[in-house]
């Protein structure tokens, strides 16, 4: 196989393999490609079903270009939901203390697409502004998925390992806010998944127990230890799921809601800590 044309000739070999926006991919590629024999291997890779993404080597998420690599995550459309609400829920907090730093971690972070809006005038395009003090952390399982936040969010405090025991213990009491995409998708959907998911990346980033909700129970039940007083955890989670993540931060004290854009698919369960009022 040759990519060795242009745009034209590329789209149709991808039109060929069963890419449904070839001509837009195409001319992705062709971009991306700073030689003849780089767009062939960019193209081949395509062809053979690895996520265009991947190969490209950013996912645009909020108007912006995220770092991603092979083996990690690729941040979907739908988890701009939890981003805004992070940010509109920083953006609360801190005016009550003037623009005091506040302590935000990214939980699950995979290359942190939350916390890298953090860091960005994306605040400020969404009505959430952010104060320049807010100290950012994002904890995960993979190395390279980390690897791929340090570019993506580079004034954040990287911790690898799971869950809350990723993270420094004088930060216990003291965190703001926690959003998580944790992984959602029950067991034995994962089989069922769209190849480029499943055969491409991790199955912890996917599998969330035989009803989806395990990292949930766990990253709810953890809450208390761990958000200061009005402190809010966010959790992205699924329509068909949220009364199940709900109910776990309920069981932890925390008075929850769900938010939910239905344009872009996004739900977001939100637990907020004794001490301050429920935020709709």
């Amino acid at each position: 196989m040759s990519a060795r044309h242009g745009p034209v000739e590329v789209a149709g070999l991808l039109r060929a393999a069963g890419c449904v926006w070839a001509e837009e991919e195409a001319a992705l590629l062709t971009g991306a490609a700073g030689s003849p024999a780089q767009l062939d291997d960019l193209v081949a890779r395509r062809v053979a079903g690895e996520p265009l993404e991947l190969v490209l080597g950013w996912v645009e998420f909020l108007g912006r270009r995220l770092v991603v690599a092979p083996g990690v995550f690729v941040p979907r459309r739908r988890t701009e939901l939890l981003a805004r609400t992070t940010l509109a829920e920083v953006a609360a907090r801190a005016a009550p203390r003037g623009g005091g730093a506040l302590v935000v971690v990214e939980m699950c972070s995979g290359v942190a697409p939350v916390a890298a809006c953090l860091e960005t005038d994306v605040g400020a395009r969404v009505g959430a502004r952010v104060g320049a003090g807010t100290e950012v952390h994002a904890a995960d399982l993979s190395r390279a998925a980390l690897a791929c936040a340090r570019q993506n969010a580079p004034g954040a405090a990287l911790h690898l390992g799971d869950l809350y025991d990723a993270l420094p213990r004088d930060l216990a009491g003291r965190i703001d806010v926690v959003a998580a995409n944790a992984p959602y998708v029950p067991s034995d959907a994962v089989a069922r998944m769209p190849p480029e998911a499943r055969d491409h990346e991790p199955r912890e980033a996917l599998d969330g127990g035989p009803d989806g909700v395990d990292v949930h129970r766990r990253l709810a039940a953890g809450a208390p230890a761990w958000l200061a007083p009005d402190g809010v955890l966010l959790i992205e989670t699924s329509p068909a799921q949220a009364a199940l993540t709900t109910a776990a931060m309920e069981r932890a004290g925390l008075a929850a809601h769900v938010v939910v854009d239905e344009e872009i698919g996004g739900c977001v369960a939100v637990g907020v800590s004794p001490g301050g009022a429920e935020r709709g």
